[in-house]
């Protein structure tokens, strides 16, 4: 079947772009009311470390199961079920995360939300991959992502109008809902059509892991990832922390750094696309936005940071930094074939989510609880060992700039 290619700015880019808005909002709203929801279910001062870092980890273990189950799904049935399927899903969760009373019941729905909230960007990032040209394809999923992750900006100001955590869920809830209508206008990607004809096997996760070149390529999709869940996961999502230790403060709003973080997301993720773009290249992009992540880092950790502003402003600049998800994804899609693509792309930023924890066993459990570290050595040595598996991935990762999607792995 021959692909059809649309422009940058067509109903599929529009769609999973608002798509991925409202996925970022829900995503990111647990960390943007943490304070107030937490101590609101039974949290206290001394446990809202521990819990708030349990919810957060429910919620990303859930993400880890559901971008397999979603992705084996995109490649069987294909990626329109996953985008319908998953928000359908993460709305009931968000309505029901409005009524929770404790904190079991509020890490057990975000659970569910995780499962729900791993189909989205996968799925949208293969579509739009698919339906577009090699050399427009970087630039509409960065757009994808960039107008997305500008629901994390909305999720902080829907809170700040409020007031109420619990509404701000339940909007997130109907916001997913209303998606479903603009979603019956997209059209399913041709080459998923032509997949779906052949004799291939489709929709196989063990496929990554029969093949030592396809499990080689996976695991290096994966690490080239790490920083981005290091920074928003540990270093901004608990700022508030942070701030106490670097500098005294007690009055940081981690929501409010997290806002500021992704609007810098954001233009990163379009910058990036355009860089990416001019540079003819994914891999020269990325390691212009690694090295400033590391810039980045030594200013949060260094005595430059000494107030609230500069901590937001340096939130800002690592968001900013960090803002390579999109290409990273599409990276991943553009290595594997479409009989396995969506799997690819749906499992590879959800198992980097499900990184988190384990990252998190580093910062919380290993340094702080066994080691006696203070949270700040913590945090610097466990963004030290993030950022070198990166590099070292990133070092054998082939490029995929000029990679021809239309093919099938055998």
């Amino acid at each position: 079947m021959q692909q059809k290619h649309h422009s940058i700015f067509n109903i599929a880019v529009i769609v999973a772009a608002l798509g991925y808005f409202v996925d970022i909002y829900d995503l990111l709203l647990v960390t943007i009311v943490k304070k107030a929801s937490m101590m609101d279910v039974g949290a206290t001062a001394e446990t809202l470390l521990v819990d708030s870092a349990k919810v957060l980890n429910w919620q990303m273990y859930g993400m880890l199961v559901g971008g397999i189950l979603w992705g084996v799904l995109g490649d069987k049935k294909g990626r329109l079920s996953v985008l319908f399927g998953s928000i359908i899903l993460y709305s009931v969760a968000n309505f029901a995360t409005g009524y929770v009373q404790t904190v079991d019941q509020y890490a057990w729905c975000r659970l569910i939300a995780g499962l729900g909230l791993a189909g989205e960007l996968g799925a949208g990032i293969t579509l739009v991959s698919e339906l577009m040209p090699k050399e427009k394809r970087g630039v509409g999923t960065s757009l994808v992502a960039g107008i997305g992750l500008f629901g994390a900006v909305g999720a902080y100001f829907t809170h700040k109008i409020t007031g109420d955590w619990r509404l701000c869920y339940k909007i997130g809830g109907g916001l997913g809902i209303m998606l479903l209508f603009l979603r019956i206008k997209v059209a399913e990607s041709g080459m998923f059509a032509s997949a779906k004809s052949a004799t291939v096997s489709r929709g196989n996760f063990l496929m990554f892991f029969n093949n030592a070149k396809r499990f080689k390529k996976y695991v290096l999709a994966v690490l080239i990832g790490l920083p981005t869940w290091y920074v928003i996961g540990i270093v901004v999502n608990q700022s508030d922390k942070f701030a106490e230790h670097l500098y005294g403060s007690k009055t940081v709003d981690s929501g409010r750094a997290i806002m500021f973080a992704y609007a810098g997301i954001a233009l990163g993720d379009i910058s990036i696309g355009l860089i990416s773009q001019y540079f003819k290249s994914r891999k020269k992009a990325l390691l212009l936005f690694y090295t400033m992540t590391v810039l980045s880092l030594a200013a949060y950790f260094s005595p430059i940071n000494n107030s609230d502003a500069t901590l937001y402003t340096i939130s800002f600049a690592l968001g900013f930094s960090t803002g390579f998800w999109a290409i990273f994804v599409t990276m991943g899609a553009e290595q594997f074939g479409t009989n396995i693509r969506a799997t690819a792309a749906t499992t590879i930023p959800n198992v980097i989510r499900g990184s988190l924890p384990g990252i998190t066993f580093l910062f919380i459990t290993l340094f702080q609880k066994d080691w006696g570290w203070n949270i700040v050595k913590s945090g610097i040595v466990t963004g030290i060992i993030c950022i070198l598996v990166t590099l070292i991935a990133f070092y054998f990762t082939e490029e995929t700039f000029h990679k021809d999607l239309n093919y099938l792995e055998e």
